[in-house]
């Protein structure tokens, strides 16, 4: 059974510049909630309880997210704001948090292997912190299950359009019986569209024996003098088939601007008590940029343009 998680945050943000300065990437809230408990409440639906950090300078706060602190409890308490209470104090019964460093940034791969001592032998999930997928869709737990079924490492699998493949690891895969599920026999990490064999890329979302990690020892450092995953799971898919899931369920990528905008857009439509407000104001919105699109002002004049 699948009961343990890696998350690597050690990484700098440096795509979210200048919010990222200070504050881990992790913690940017999408509407009022961070993005990494996204991830922690995720591993927790399907079941994976203990959950390691792998994380650089600066990212103590992380851990702190999902700790206790007595003296906001006792504010909260004493004001009588049970809600806000329950949410706070819900947070260190989410999973077991554990917390090793990744001293240099060398790749994916690395970072994973860095988790070796804790997990042991032990099959985990490696979620990566830039990759939101839709709370309400329970992929990880099916990536848990075909694992459990097949004992082969799961990796989930994104159609991308031509323009992207160079951005992703990209899959060969074979089709089978089961809906959205395939056979992995190689992957290529950001080839250029005539070499990629596919438009199916690799996102933030795997499901790992713990037999990766001599692999991963074994691996020597390739794109971008890196460690990647991707090279490791090739050579396991060498010596027999990965499964990929393809995911059915919207996913952001929040580590671009654009993505993290629509993703707190999206997530904030969602809730039923910003989503109506919410969406009544984009139509607004998008009537008036159609407007103004159009020459017309807020009157409903066409505007003429300045007069001489």
């Amino acid at each position: 059974m699948v009961r343990k998680a890696l998350l690597p945050v050690a990484g700098l943000g440096t795509r979210s510049l200048p919010a990222t300065k200070a504050v881990p990437k992790e913690l940017l809230p999408l509407v009022d909630k961070p993005a990494i408990q996204y991830l922690v409440e995720e591993c927790a639906r399907a079941g994976l309880d203990d959950v390691l950090f792998v994380t650089s300078a600066g990212k103590a706060t992380l851990e702190d997210h999902f700790d206790r602190l007595p003296g906001l409890e006792a504010a909260l308490a004493s004001k009588g704001k049970d809600e806000e209470l329950a949410l706070v104090t819900g947070l260190a019964d989410l999973a077991t948090i554990h917390s090793v460093r990744q001293p240099e940034p060398l790749g994916l791969g690395h970072a994973v292997l860095m988790g070796a001592e804790h997990i042991g032998d032990d099959s985990f999930a490696v979620l990566l912190g830039d990759d939101i997928v839709d709370p309400g869709t329970p992929f990880l737990e099916r990536m848990v299950a075909t694992h459990e079924r097949t004992g082969r490492p799961v990796i989930a699998l994104m159609e991308v359009e031509d323009e992207a493949v160079p951005l992703y690891g990209i899959a060969t895969v074979e089709a089978t019986d089961v809906d959205d599920e395939f056979l992995i026999t190689d992957l290529v990490e950001k080839p250029t569209v005539h070499e990629a064999p596919s438009n199916l890329a690799i996102i933030g979302r795997y499901v790992l024996p713990g037999s990766i990690f001599a692999v991963l020892r074994d691996t020597p450092p390739g794109r971008g003098d890196e460690i990647q995953l991707t090279d490791a799971l090739r050579t396991l898919a060498h010596d027999e088939p990965l499964v990929g899931i393809r995911v059915d369920a919207p996913r952001y990528d929040i580590g671009d601007k654009l993505g993290f905008v629509t993703a707190t857009v999206s997530l904030a439509a969602e809730r039923p008590d910003l989503g109506p407000d919410l969406l009544a104001w984009l139509r607004r919105f998008l009537a008036e940029q159609d407007r103004i699109g159009a020459g017309v002002g807020m009157s409903g004049e066409r505007d003429q343009g300045p007069t001489t």
